[in-house]
């Protein structure tokens, strides 16, 4: 079976890499693979950062295969939504520096992915948003959370209530990413990066993340809400229209429920 998450280590750097082309989206498989492989990683001490990023030039991931929810409905939507949480709430809480090397394109759980890493690293051509809400659902692994954090309330309702996409530049303007490179360099960059870790105190880091991440508020809380309503979703009908109209690639028709 072809790897969906290639993990490779460069001496204290775990370089991970999601391989689902052409758009690297997420599956059942690849989330479950991430979750086992940062596990695996922080259990290793000898790991002290680990670098995410996309196959290929110009997706990082473009999120879910709506195909899943169109052909398996709320059951597929809970079995996603567990993946979903599972996976990049082990990414989120590594005890190590975790840094997203966004390649291309980051969109819905591709963003969501970057958003459970602790540093963001985008190349010039990138595009970031959280589209579920055109598409009858809500932004399930995170998204609602971690980009409020990130960029503040309103700019989050700009691009999850208005689905406002935006590039690598107003990405870097509003805080959603760190530093913008050059197309090519961003998983050069994140290497860097990485190799300064080694430089801290493993406590240090550790302890560190735990009181930023803590600093938050009570993340926890509302994330199992999230997947609670995303799954509440499935018994509308626009649910179903704007995943079917996104598929047939026409516009959807709301029906308000």
């Amino acid at each position: 079976m072809t790897a969906v998450i290639k993990s490779e280590r460069r001496g204290s750097i775990a370089l991970l890499t999601i391989s689902n082309p052409p758009a690297n989206v997420w599956t059942l498989q690849s989330l479950d693979s991430l979750r086992d492989t940062v596990r695996e990683l922080n259990a290793d001490p000898r790991v002290r950062a680990l670098v995410l990023t996309g196959e290929g030039s110009k997706f990082f991931s473009a999120g879910a295969d709506l195909k899943v929810f169109a052909e398996g409905g709320k059951l597929a939507g809970a079995n996603m939504a567990r993946a979903f949480g599972e996976a990049f709430e082990t990414l989120a809480a590594f005890r190590g520096v975790s840094i997203a090397a966004i390649n291309g394109f980051a969109m819905g759980g591709g963003l969501e992915a970057a958003l459970a890493c602790d540093i963001r690293i985008a190349e010039a051509h990138a595009q970031m948003a959280l589209p579920e809400g055109a598409v009858g659902l809500l932004p399930a692994a995170g998204g609602t959370q971690w980009l409020a954090h990130a960029v503040g309330e309103g700019w989050a309702k700009r691009m999850i209530l208005c689905g406002e996409r935006v590039d690598a530049a107003t990405a870097l303007r509003i805080g959603l990413v760190e530093e913008v490179v050059e197309t090519g360099k961003a998983l050069e960059t994140a290497l860097v990066l990485a190799a300064k870790a080694p430089k801290q105190s493993p406590g240090s880091v550790e302890a560190c993340k735990r009181l930023v991440h803590a600093a938050r508020g009570p993340a926890q809380t509302a994330l199992p809400l999230e997947r609670e309503l995303f799954l509440k979703l499935f018994d509308t009908a626009d649910q179903a229209e704007g995943v079917n109209a996104f598929l047939q690639k026409r516009a959807p028709e709301w029906r308000h429920g």
